[in-house]
């Protein structure tokens, strides 16, 4: 081995041992959040008739789903700065510095919740074969199954911000997979219920309506408050790129409703897709959201010494991905079986996990760190626009991976 691998890998393990902590929870919250989101992908194939049935909600899904953990995730990311900067202080008053980033996050899910809907309707006539269902319905879905879920997702991310704290862990290697995965866990539940708001001749327009009264009523609010600095900055910063990222989430979805049909054909792939989505945008996130408090202390160099700077970041990314998809296709395999859903088998299950999460986690590597070093070379805030860059592109190219390791495999 060339003496620089061995000095890298040495390093490494130094990195490792002085952080074992951070490092094995960030390892247990990634497996948690894959059980979790195994649940939602129980779900998404349980709900699968409910999806034939309201064509083009299919494309929403992945947006919906996504814009949870871009919004919180990245509430996530600046509850771990405050953390790291010492100045995070749990309360209950609305103009404090994390009342103000609690309003920003409620606000901007809130609107664009109703944005996602107008774009999911626009790009399923662009862009889908066949029917789909009408902006009303759309906008019902969007918005009430946003309402429900970020609620729960905003009192977990605290909570969770609250403990790192308590417990002097680094919220960096835990908020991203656990509040990402409640998002999944939450969101896609809430769409389902949400679906049952429709098919009302006079009710359902009546919701749609207040509905985008709500997104518009957000945005405003956001944008326009004065009074409150911090969570106007954020909001004003967060809303075109939550918008970039909704187009691209969106994308995702597309691809998916694109190859739905042959999903149907092994229902067991169906359960792998919501996890296997969130693995690789949390992947990404942890770097992220790791890459990002090193640039708010000033620990990380200029051009090249960012990367040499990061390498141990990098690497534990790797290190984390391959248990991480290893454990996904089993488990996957054996949720279906247990549910009696149609399986491949163990081999291409593995197969599939691993050959998209290896080309997922190398995506996710790529956009992580350049994302967050280039918003923030460009005086924006990386905890405000490297989640969601990160999470929303690892959505697309997760997809993309995934699609293309099932094809690879024959399992079309």
């Amino acid at each position: 081995m060339p003496r620089s691998s061995r000095r890298v890998g040495a390093r490494f393990v130094a990195f490792v041992r002085a952080d074992i902590s951070g490092v094995r929870a960030g390892f247990f919250a990634l497996l948690i959040s894959s059980g979790g989101d195994l649940v939602t992908g129980v779900t998404f194939a349980t709900i699968s008739n409910t999806l034939n049935l309201l064509p083009g909600l299919v494309v929403l899904v992945p947006a919906a789903i996504g814009m949870r953990g871009n919004v919180f995730g990245a509430l996530g990311s600046r509850m771990g700065t405050l953390i790291h900067t010492g100045t995070f202080r749990v309360s209950r008053r609305i103009d404090t510095q994390v009342g103000q980033n609690m309003s920003a996050a409620i606000l901007s899910s809130l609107s664009t919740a109703a944005l996602l809907a107008i774009l999911a309707k626009l790009l399923c006539e662009m862009l889908v074969n066949g029917p789909s269902i009408s902006i009303v319905d759309f906008m019902v879905v969007s918005v009430i199954g946003a309402i429900l879920s970020s609620i729960v997702v905003l009192v977990l991310t605290m909570m969770v911000a609250a403990f790192c704290a308590r417990r002097d862990l680094d919220l960096d290697n835990v908020a991203a997979p656990i509040v990402t995965a409640a998002g999944d866990m939450v969101t896609l539940p809430s769409l389902f219920l949400a679906t049952y708001l429709l098919g009302f001749q006079y009710v359902t327009p009546v919701i749609a309506i207040a509905c985008a009264a709500i997104g518009i009523g957000a945005a405003a609010v956001g944008i326009g408050s004065k009074a409150l600095p911090i969570m106007r900055r954020i909001v004003i910063e967060s809303l075109p790129i939550l918008a970039l990222a909704g187009v691209v989430d969106l994308l995702a979805g597309i691809t998916i409703q694109n190859r739905f049909e042959s999903l149907l054909k092994y229902p067991a792939l169906l359960v792998m897709v919501p996890a296997f989505l969130e693995d690789s945008g949390s992947l990404g996130s942890i770097l992220s959201a790791r890459v990002s408090t090193k640039l708010h202390l000033g620990t990380l160099g200029e051009d090249g010494a960012s990367w040499r700077a990061a390498i141990d970041d990098v690497m534990l990314v790797y290190v984390y991905a391959i248990p991480v998809f290893v454990f996904l296709g089993l488990t996957s395999t054996v949720v279906a079986h247990v549910l009696d859903k149609a399986s491949p088998g163990i081999i291409d299950m593995l197969g599939v996990s691993v050959i998209a999460g290896f080309l997922a986690t190398t995506a996710a590597v790529i956009v992580g760190f350049y994302s967050a070093v280039a918003t923030y070379r460009f005086g924006l805030d990386p905890d405000n626009h490297g989640i969601p860059i990160v999470t929303s592109s690892l959505d697309f190219l997760g997809a993309l991976s995934l699609i293309l390791a099932i094809v690879l495999l024959g399992l079309t």
